[in-house]
């Protein structure tokens, strides 16, 4: 008998089934880290996605659509839910039953100046919403859903520098005070506030946008609203530079406060070739004054008749002048212009809204900014 144990406790058959077992049971716990996680990941970065999308579009929306209205069926509320549930999940659109993202899962925080131009959106599939992901081996051990979510905030922020500047400035607005109204500024008269301040005077998207403006040659030293000066831009290499300016892009940064020196000579007629240039690469593109915008452009839009001119300080311009130095142009502010094509020697265009960028290492940019710069901040 005791023979008999100690042959049955010393007998290895049958032991293959059992590592074949603890094998198999460790290869389907494997399977199912591997699979399931790769799942879960997957669906993480692609709800990232639809966040980030939704988050860009509702700060572009209130940049360029409507900058006070945050109800549910504003341009930013929508634009945000349309642009976050375009993006695929797990094979289903955000879009789907028990949706990923709506209008309540779209939120305006504060930036940490206390602006409002946050827009945040939530993106979920979890067990609260009624919408989890199902898993495929993990379920064999309990768990047959797991949550998911991501959120993300962008930023409609005041830009303090623009590329593909074009070589000629006009002056900012200001508040004439003149009697009677001259249309020139006169230092120690009119008064210009900058777009540092509050109170700004100069040209902003909410004033201005849609307005039509006809510019001309400076003559003299005269501060007129329509009167544009050449400038002479970084990285001249002579010949058609200043031409060549207009009809592409100079990629050089140009940043608010920057000086700008006058092109010496007559430039009319190399700024009046540079538009008609320019108007030929995209003559199908028009203004539809009841959105206020560009329709009809071959490149979308991006049109390259849509470009950032700078607005120069009438008030530093003329102390300059009135004290006996030379007379300086300092960027005061950019203004977004859509290029109509030439009539004579002028120039003519619709005020147009902007996107510009922001030098991490540049200090804080205008408050009143007229183009901004659209970022994820979270």
């Amino acid at each position: 008998m005791t023979r008999a144990i100690v042959r049955f406790w010393r007998d290895e058959r049958g032991m293959s089934l059992v590592l074949v077992g603890i094998s198999l049971m460790a290869f389907v716990a494997a399977s199912s880290l591997a699979v399931d996680l790769g799942m879960l990941l997957t669906a993480r970065t692609q709800a990232q996605n639809a966040a980030d999308a939704g988050a860009l579009a509702g700060a572009t929306a209130i940049a360029f659509n409507n900058y006070n209205d945050r109800s549910t069926t504003g341009p930013a509320v929508q634009s945000a839910v349309h642009a976050a549930q375009a993006n695929v999940i797990m094979g289903a659109s955000a879009d789907g039953i028990a949706k990923t993202v709506g209008p309540p899962d779209v939120t305006f925080p504060n930036s940490p100046g206390g602006l409002p131009n946050r827009v945040q959106v939530n993106v979920h599939r979890t067990s609260a919403a009624g919408n989890p992901l199902p898993t495929f081996f993990a379920r064999l051990f309990g768990v047959p859903w797991v949550s998911i979510s991501a959120s993300a905030t962008a930023e409609a922020s005041p830009a303090d520098s623009m590329t593909c500047v074009k070589p000629f400035m006009i002056p900012d607005k200001w508040i004439e005070k003149s009697k009677p109204a001259n249309q020139t500024f006169d230092s120690g008269t009119d008064t210009y506030i900058p777009a540092s301040q509050s109170g700004y005077s100069g040209y902003t998207v909410g004033r201005d946008v849609g307005t039509l403006l006809t510019l001309r040659a400076g003559t003299g030293q005269n501060i007129n609203p329509t009167f544009y000066y050449s400038w002479k831009m970084p990285g001249d290499i002579g010949g058609n530079f200043y031409k060549d300016n207009i009809e592409t892009c100079n990629h050089s940064f140009v940043k608010w406060g920057s000086l700008m020196i006058q092109e010496p000579g007559n430039m009319v007629g190399p700024t009046v070739q540079g538009i008609t240039d320019l108007v030929d690469q995209d003559p199908n593109a028009y203004w539809d004054a009841s959105c206020k915008c560009v329709k009809g452009s071959a490149f979308g839009s991006h049109s390259p008749r849509v470009f950032p001119i700078p607005l120069y300080d009438p008030q530093d311009y003329a102390l300059n002048k009135q004290n006996g130095r030379t007379a300086e142009f300092h960027v005061a502010n950019f203004l977004g212009f859509f290029a109509l094509r030439p009539q004579g020697n002028n120039v003519s265009g619709y005020v147009t809204t902007v996107v510009g960028t922001v030098d991490p290492n540049g200090g804080p940019a205008p408050l009143y900014a007229f183009p901004v710069s659209i970022r994820l901040v979270k």
